[in-house]
C-alpha cells in the first residue's frame, strides 16, 4: 500500500529525491564494482501488473496471448542489457494486514458494479479511467513468468517485506514497483515502473537519502516517519489528533502545497525535534488514541526492520524480528508440508500451502454482476469443488470421529461484508478405496498412481466415473471439458446457446496469433458475457488448485488461460450463438472444424445427461446490433437437448441451496437425447481420442481404445 500521499510529495515538493536514471548504464557500472554477480533487479511484481496488462481489452475476461506477448517484451528488454529480473509475488496476507485487505475488496465491489452499470447502460467497454485488471490476472502472471524462464518466488510473508531483504541480502541493483514502502525500507535503490520507458530504459529512482536531507530525518527515522502518517499497520483514523498538533506548531512554508503535504513536513518537523530513543516512541504510544493495542507504533516501526537491521526508537534487542519462526503448520507430516512450501515458493503450487500451513484462504474480486441474480457468485459455484480438494490436503488431520480441521476462506461475493472468514467443512470424496495420502500422491511414482492422482482429479468435479473417457482427450480439451461439464451441473441458467458459444471459441481459439486476436474487434459487450468470462478464468484457477493438490495429474502449462481462452473471442461467440448464427458462421466457415465441435458438444452434454441435467435452448439476443440478428440459423444446431430438466440450484434472490456430494454413475445405460451425440458403444470402438490441433501434440493412444 505504502503511505498516502507520500509518492506525490516527493515528485512535487522534493524534485532532489527523483532522479531519472539510465538502467544499462547503471547495470554497466554494476558489473564493473560487482564482476563475479551479474545486476539483478528484483521486482515487485503485483506493483506492476498494472502496468504489464496494457491489451485495449480487458472487461471480457483478459486477452492473454496479448499478455504473454507484453510480458515476453519485457524480459526481452532486460536481457538485452544484461539486466537479471527475478520476481516476487503475494504468497500470503498476514493477519495484520486482513482489515486492510477486505477495506480494498469491499471498495473494489463498488468498482466493479460501476463497471456494470456502465455495460448495461452503453454496452461498450467503460475507458480506461475505470479500468479493473482482469480476474485471475495475478495468478496466471506466476505461471507465466515461470513459462517464459523467469525466477518467480511467492512469499511466505508480506511480499514488500520479502522484496526489500531480497534485494538487501542479494545486493541488488535496485528495487521495481511502485510503493513507497520501499523508499522506508533500508534496502537497494527503489525505481519506478510507472515511469519506466523499455525502448530507452530509463526510469526514475527515487533516494531515500535525498528525501531524509529534505525532511531533516536520519534514514532510521524513515519506519517512524511512515507509521506516524499512517500505513496497514497504523491506521489513519487514529492520527488525524496529532497531525492537527504538528501542523499547529509547524506553519506551512509554502501556500502552494496541498493539505496532505502539510501533514508530511509537519510530522517530519515533529520527528526531527523528539529525542531518538524507545522511551519517545512509549511517550507517543501514549498520546495516541490507541485504545487496547499500546504496542500498534512498536510493532508498526519493527515492521521495517530488515534481517540484521536495528531501529534506535526500539529496544537494542528488537531487530530481525520479522524472520519466519517455527512454523506450527496443519499438516502433521513434515516431509510432506517442507514440499508445500518449497513449491509455494517457487510459484509451482496453488493454495495448498496455504490451507496445509494455516487452514486459511482469500480470493481477491472478480467481475460479476451483483444484481445478476441468475448467476450466482464464482466463490460459491466452485466452493463444494474446494471442500474436496480440503479432504484431500487435510485427510491426516481427521479426529477420531472422522471430522476434518475447518478451512477459513476470505472470498469475495455478493452479500459478503467479510466481517469474518466463511468457515467451510471440507467433505470427502466418494471414491472406491478412499481419498489417497499426499504421500501416495505426490510421492509414489509409476503410471497406476498417475491414473489414481487423475481419478481424485476429476473426483473432486464429481467426475470420477468418467476416468477412461476423460484420458482419452489432450490435457488441454479434458480441462475444458470437465469445467463445462461442473459449470453447467452447478449453474442452472447455463444453456445450450452458452455451451456452444464456449466450445466453438475453444475450436477457433487455436492457431489464431496474438496479433489475430488483438485486431479482433467487437461492435458490442454483452455483460453476462463477460460475467461468463470470468466465471471460466476462475474455474481455470480452480482446475490449477485441484492439479496442485493431486500431484499434478495434469501439465500445469495446459491449464494456463492463453492456451485456452481470449476475452474478446469468447465475446463474440457468445454473442453469435444467442443470435441464433448457423453453425458455418460459428465455426468461421471451417468445415474441418464441424466434427470436433459436434464431438466435444456431445460428449459435454452425454456427461451432463446422465446425470438428470439436460440443457436447454434460452436465446438472449434481442440486445444485440439489428442487422446481425438476420444471419442463418441451423435449427438441429440450435434445438439439440432441450427438453426440461430440474436445475441443480435454484438461484430465485441468491437463495440456492448447495446440493450434497453425491455418488455419479456414467455408463452406457444413459441414451441422451438430441441430435450430435455418439452412442457409447461407438465410442469405445473408435479408438481414437478427440484433439484440437497440432499445438496439443496427441500422447499415445491408450489401450483403453
Amino acid at each position: 500500500m505504502g503511505i498516502k500521499g507520500l509518492q506525490w510529495f516527493v515528485a512535487n515538493a522534493c524534485p532532489d529525491a527523483c532522479t531519472m536514471v539510465n538502467l544499462k548504464e547503471m547495470a554497466e557500472k554494476h558489473h564493473i564494482s560487482h564482476p563475479d554477480s551479474p545486476p539483478v533487479i528484483v521486482v515487485d511484481a503485483m506493483g506492476c501488473i498494472r502496468h504489464w496488462y496494457t491489451p485495449e481489452s480487458w472487461v471480457c475476461g483478459g486477452q492473454w496471448q496479448e499478455y504473454l506477448a507484453n510480458l515476453q517484451d519485457f524480459i526481452k528488454a532486460f536481457m538485452a542489457v544484461d539486466i537479471k529480473l527475478v520476481f516476487c509475488f503475494d504468497g500470503v496476507i498476514e493477519q495484520k494486514k486482513r482489515d486492510e485487505w477486505v477495506k480494498r475488496r469491499l471498495k473494489n465491489n463498488k468498482e466493479i458494479a460501476r463497471i456494470f452499470e456502465f455495460l448495461k447502460s452503453y454496452r461498450q467497454q467503460p475507458g480506461r479511467g475505470m479500468f479493473f485488471i482482469p480476474s485471475g490476472l495475478a495468478t496466471f502472471t506466476r505461471f507465466a513468468l515461470k513459462s517464459l524462464g523467469q525466477e518467480t518466488i511467492c512469499s511466505l510473508q508480506e511480499a514488500d517485506y520479502e522484496v526489500a531483504s531480497f534485494g538487501m541480502q542479494n545486493n541488488c541493483m535496485g528495487i521495481l514497483g511502485q510503493d513507497t514502502d520501499y523508499l522506508i525500507y533500508n534496502t537497494s535503490p527503489y525505481f519506478s515502473i510507472n515511469n519506466l520507458c523499455l525502448d530507452r530504459m530509463v526510469t526514475v529512482m527515487y533516494s531515500r537519502e535525498n528525501l531524509c536531507h529534505a525532511l531533516g530525518l536520519n534514514i532510521t527515522d524513515l519506519p517512524l516517519f511512515a507509521c506516524l502518517l499512517g500505513n496497514d499497520i497504523v491506521p489513519e483514523d487514529i492520527l488525524e489528533g496529532f497531525w492537527r498538533k504538528c501542523v499547529a506548531s509547524c506553519p506551512p512554508k509554502s501556500q502552494s502545497y496541498d493539505k496532505r503535504a502539510n501533514v508530511i513536513l509537519a510530522v517530519a518537523s515533529y520527528i526531527s525535534r523528539i529525542p531518538c530513543s524507545y522511551g519517545s516512541l512509549k511517550d507517543l504510544e501514549e498520546m495516541l488514541p490507541l485504545a487496547s493495542d499500546k504496542k500498534l507504533l512498536y510493532r508498526g516501526v519493527e515492521s521495517y526492520l530488515l534481517p540484521g537491521q536495528q531501529s534506535p526508537w526500539l529496544p537494542p534487542i528488537v531487530s530481525n524480528s520479522q524472520i519466519l519462526k517455527q512454523e506450527t503448520a496443519i499438516c502433521p507430516d513434515q516431509e510432506i508440508f517442507q514440499l508445500a512450501k518449497e513449491q509455494h515458493i517457487r510459484a509451482e503450487n496453488y493454495m495448498v500451502y496455504n490451507v496445509l500451513s494455516k487452514g486459511e484462504v482469500e480470493c481477491s474480486n472478480t467481475l460479476e454482476d451483483e444484481l445478476d441474480t441468475e448467476l450466482p457468485g464464482q466463490a460459491l459455484i466452485y466452493r463444494p469443488v474446494r471442500q474436496h480438494v480440503y479432504s484431500v490436503l487435510l485427510k491426516s488431520r481427521k479426529d477420531t470421529c472422522g471430522a476434518y480441521p475447518i478451512v477459513k476462506e476470505w472470498f469475495v461475493y455478493f452479500g459478503n461484508p467479510m466481517a469474518q472468514p466463511d468457515l467451510v467443512q471440507p467433505i470427502q470424496l466418494d471414491i472406491p478405496g478412499g481419498t489417497p495420502s499426499l504421500r501416495t500422491l505426490w510421492l509414489t511414482k509409476g503410471p497406476e498412481v498417475q491414473t489414481l492422482r487423475y481419478s481424485v482429479f476429476l473426483a473432486c468435479f464429481h467426475l470420477q466415473d468418467m476416468v477412461e473417457e476423460f484420458q482419452l482427450l489432450d490435457a488441454p480439451v479434458a480441462a475444458i471439458c470437465c469445467l463445462l461439464i461442473y459449470l453447467t451441473l452447478q449453474v442452472d441458467s447455463i444453456s445450450l446457446e452458452d455451451l456452444n458459444a464456449f466450445v466453438a471459441h475453444t475450436l477457433c481459439l487455436q492457431g489464431k496469433s496474438a496479433a489475430q486476436l488483438a485486431g479482433l474487434q467487437l461492435a458490442q459487450v454483452d455483460s453476462r458475457a463477460v460475467q461468463l468470462g470470468s466465471l471460466f478464468i476462475r474455474g481455470l484457477t480452480t482446475l490449477i488448485m485441484v492439479n496442485s493438490a493431486c500431484g499434478f495429474p495434469i501439465n500445469m502449462d495446459d491449464l494456463m488461460p492463453w492456451k485456452v481462452f481470449d476475452g474478446k473471442l469468447f465475446q463474440e461467440k457468445y454473442q453469435q450463438s444467442h443470435r441464433g448464427c448457423s453453425l458455418e458462421e460459428l465455426l468461421e466457415g471451417s468445415g474441418s472444424l464441424h466434427t470436433q465441435f459436434q464431438n466435444l458438444k456431445s460428449f459435454i452434454c452425454k456427461a451432463c445427461v446422465v446425470k438428470k441435467r439436460t440443457i436447454q435452448s434460452r436465446r438472449r439476443g434481442n440486445g444485440f446490433i439489428t442487422e446481425m440478428q438476420e444471419g442463418g440459423r441451423d435449427c438441429s444446431f440450435q434445438q439439440a437437448h432441450t427438453t426440461s430438466f430440474v436445475p441443480p440450484y435454484h438461484s430465485q434472490n441468491r437463495g440456492f441451496q448447495w446440493r450434497g456430494p453425491q455418488p455419479y454413475f456414467y455408463g452406457s445405460e444413459a441414451q441422451p437425447s438430441g441430435r450430435g451425440h455418439r452412442d457409447q458403444r461407438r465410442l469405445r470402438g473408435q479408438r481414437r481420442r478427440f484433439q484440437l490441433a497440432p499445438r496439443w501434440p496427441n500422447k499415445k493412444l491408450l489401450e483403453r481404445f
